[in-house]
């Protein structure tokens, strides 16, 4: 599957977050939502962008904007990787099983290394994709650029 176009729907998804509590993208219908992908968990740089994204939570709310971040790593890995961040608000899905499905729908998983590639995926209040933006692995994609993106939606 290629790469989610912007002006697609978004593919809804069913998951668990670190809490093992329910998530569906259609929960937050009204809402924008930032997908904010990262491969795996407890490496640095993937560390880096979800403290990011706890770190500017108040100014997504502000911007009518859910922040999520998403990996293929297991729920329990998850639940005790948002502890060891000290992650407060930021909810971080796992698209654990079936394996990348969501990745999948969304074009990101890769299948050699069994994880998603690392992007931003933002998705405007009518579940329509507004924007998409891959970036190499090792790079740490820059919230200042996400935000100035939502400020302008």
């Amino acid at each position: 599957m290629s790469l989610i176009q912007v002006g697609a729907v978004a593919p809804n998804f069913s998951v668990k977050d670190n809490n093992d509590k329910p998530l569906s993208l259609s929960d937050f219908k009204g809402k924008k939502v930032l997908l904010s992908w990262h491969p795996i968990a407890w490496t640095p740089v993937c560390t880096d962008q979800m403290r990011a994204l706890e770190n500017n939570w108040d100014k997504f709310e502000s911007m009518n904007t859910v922040a999520l971040g998403f990996s293929v790593d297991p729920t329990p890995c998850k639940k005790v990787w948002a502890v060891a961040l000290g992650l407060k608000n930021l909810r971080i899905p796992s698209d654990f099983w079936p394996h990348g499905k969501v990745a999948r729908d969304y074009g990101i998983f890769m299948e050699e290394e069994g994880m998603s590639q690392r992007v931003n995926i933002i998705i405007d209040e009518k579940g329509i994709v507004q924007w998409v933006k891959v970036y190499p692995l090792s790079e740490l994609p820059d919230i200042n650029e996400v935000i100035q993106v939502l400020s302008t939606m």
